[in-house]
């Protein structure tokens, strides 16, 4: 099996990222299930906006796509900005859109027979509102998102540390993540075994 995680920070390699590190909760849990999992910064790949999947000449989307397209979970991982997901995030949700429309050689929608989850970020609240923007928008792209496929973390009200600056939340965060990651995993599983069938 294999899980592919976007990371939506804000902040390009080597900046270290608090995103990167619950995100690493959750990809710790699903390599000790034996799924082969692949960790993108989408900020240090060339990602022009736009709903095709190829925009053309210097798109590195194309690239990853095609690492989607092999993948059987998605984790969209995101800080939160201004109470949103990051710019990044909605970059790539509306990159994603073209799968809409496009289907794999059994007739199934690009995004059918995957599942994905979320990964929160930020030292205020918004962090479920986040969580509700990305997966309806991977819904409506064909993803399968099962109960509980998520894990966030934040402060509290107002301007506070950053999840790597303190140990507040961190144990229910971890936990929660690790849920998150046998949901996916069981999600996944079921949805080989017992496909959703191409539409109509």
């Amino acid at each position: 099996m294999r899980a592919l995680v976007l990371n939506c920070t804000l902040k390009p390699s080597p900046t270290p990222s608090n995103t990167d590190v619950l995100a690493d909760v959750v990809i710790k849990a699903l390599r000790e299930k034996d799924v082969d999992v692949e960790v993108i910064r989408a900020v240090d790949h060339r990602i022009p906006p736009g709903v095709e999947t190829d925009m053309g000449e210097g798109d590195d989307w194309p690239k990853i796509h095609e690492l989607l397209k092999y993948s059987d979970i998605l984790i969209i991982a995101t800080p939160t900005w201004l109470g949103q997901p990051s710019s990044v995030a909605k970059l790539l949700l509306e990159r994603m859109d073209a799968m809409i429309s496009e289907k794999k050689d059994d007739g199934t929608y690009a995004a059918y027979n995957k599942v994905a989850g979320v990964v929160v970020t930020g030292n205020e609240d918004g962090a479920h509102h986040v969580i509700s923007e990305v997966a309806g928008a991977l819904i409506d792209i064909g993803f399968t998102i099962p109960g509980q496929a998520w894990t966030y973390w934040n402060m509290g009200p107002g301007p506070g540390p950053s999840y790597t600056e303190t140990a507040h939340g961190h144990e229910w965060s971890e936990s929660t993540g690790k849920t998150m990651a046998a949901n996916l995993f069981a999600a996944a599983s079921a949805l080989k075994a017992n496909p959703l069938p191409p539409a109509g």
